[in-house]
């Protein structure tokens, strides 16, 4: 259809060739094949023209008004993923502490996009779930999905700058028996890293915890005790000055940041570009001063 049409507006099997990036025998061809269909000619072969018979001519606008509509449709499908909503889910301290400060600076250079967040713990269904990409902490084994590290991030105590000046003193590993431990659900985390500093002496399960780890990081801020931080989740808070780093000891997480989606969004214009933001502010944060 596409070969007649063509062939018809321009009355010419090469010019309709040309056109399509096809040779004058293909076009030739793709007729032929149409004119067996319908068991009628379409065009009249003169010596030096083409003319449309009466079937040619009852077949062309329709033909013609056909393709319009397909290629209209394509367009908007087209158009609309370049922008609109584009969904990301991720879980809810990596949101409050990560990603939702820096979505400014995504939308003012995408401001066709618009970005859903949605929080969840939990992994994804894409075949269930009305999501784009999800970002995810843990080992990237996940089956069937595109996997691609983001972050890798260290874990160590923070406080308030006003525990520093008004609590009991808090110089060493050893001194954090005489403060408030704060937890999110990994209390392990704590017992983990005391070790680490070599700190036999403290209660590593000891003091409130908290359901997410931006909750233990608020928790911080206000002075109620010293929380185990993330990096990637406490590097706004340090650059603010409202929490501090009393200790210069750090331990590697085994678990990382991912990127999730289904292979076939990859090739999605908005998928990308919200991909390749990720990618520059995770490489922006690696760059930051300590």
């Amino acid at each position: 259809m596409r070969a007649f049409e063509a062939a018809a507006r321009h009355l010419s099997f090469t010019l309709a060739a040309h056109e399509l990036h096809v040779t004058q025998a293909a076009v030739s061809h793709q007729i032929k094949s149409l004119e067996d269909h319908l068991g009628m000619p379409v065009f009249k072969r003169l010596n030096r023209a083409l003319v449309l018979t009466g079937a040619g001519q009852a077949l062309f606008p329709a033909v013609s008004e056909a393709l319009d509509i397909m290629a209209s449709a394509v367009d908007r499908l087209h158009n609309q993923d370049q922008s609109g909503e584009l969904t990301i889910t991720t879980m809810d301290s990596f949101a409050a502490t990560w990603l939702v400060p820096k979505l400014g600076r995504f939308r003012r250079s995408n401001p066709d996009i618009d970005v859903r967040i949605t929080t969840t713990d939990t992994s994804v269904d894409f075949a269930r779930v009305n999501v784009d990409m999800a970002i995810r902490y843990g080992a990237g084994d996940w089956p069937g999905v595109s996997v691609e590290r983001l972050m890798t991030e260290e874990v160590f105590p923070v406080c308030a700058p006003s525990l520093l000046q008004s609590g009991p003193p808090l110089c060493c590993p050893a001194d954090l028996k005489n403060h408030t431990l704060l937890h999110d659900d990994l209390r392990m985390d704590w017992r983990m890293w005391l070790m680490a500093s070599g700190e036999d002496d403290v209660d590593a399960g000891k003091g409130p915890g908290y359901q997410h780890s931006n909750l233990v990081l608020l928790a911080a801020e206000q002075g109620d005790g010293v929380a185990l931080a993330r990096s990637v989740l406490v590097q706004d808070a340090l650059a603010a000055g409202r929490l501090v780093k009393p200790f210069d000891i750090t331990m590697p997480t085994e678990y990382a940041y991912y990127m999730v989606c289904p292979h076939e969004n990859l090739e999605r214009p908005k998928v990308k570009v919200f991909r390749q933001w990720l990618i520059e502010e995770a490489r922006a944060m690696d760059n930051a001063p300590a």
